[in-house]
Order: C-alpha cells, then structure tokens, then sequence
C-alpha cells in the first residue's frame, strides 16, 4: 500500500510539472500538488522514507 501511494505521488508531481508549463488544467494542478506532497509526508511520517 505505502509503495502505491509513493508511485501516485510521483505521478502526481509529474503532472503538477507538466500542468504548470502548459496551463491547461489551472487549479486542478495545484491541487495534485497539495495531494502529492502530503503523501508524500505521509510516508515521511511513518518512517519508511523515500
């Protein structure tokens, strides 16, 4: 599960990434953003690391 979640979170900050030169997709980007970096500190949290 907390590899899955990792994956996603990658996923979400490569399509923040993309969205953020195209502009095509406006605040829905930033909102990925805001989901990927709490996974990702998610998983800081409960120690597995990155």
């Amino acid at each position: 599960m907390s590899s899955l979640l990792y994956i996603i979170a990658i996923i979400l900050v490569i399509g923040w990434i993309l969205g953020f030169f195209v502009y095509s997709a406006g605040n829905l980007i930033h909102i990925l953003l805001v989901i990927a970096i709490i996974a990702i500190l998610f998983r800081l949290i409960r120690g597995r690391g990155i």
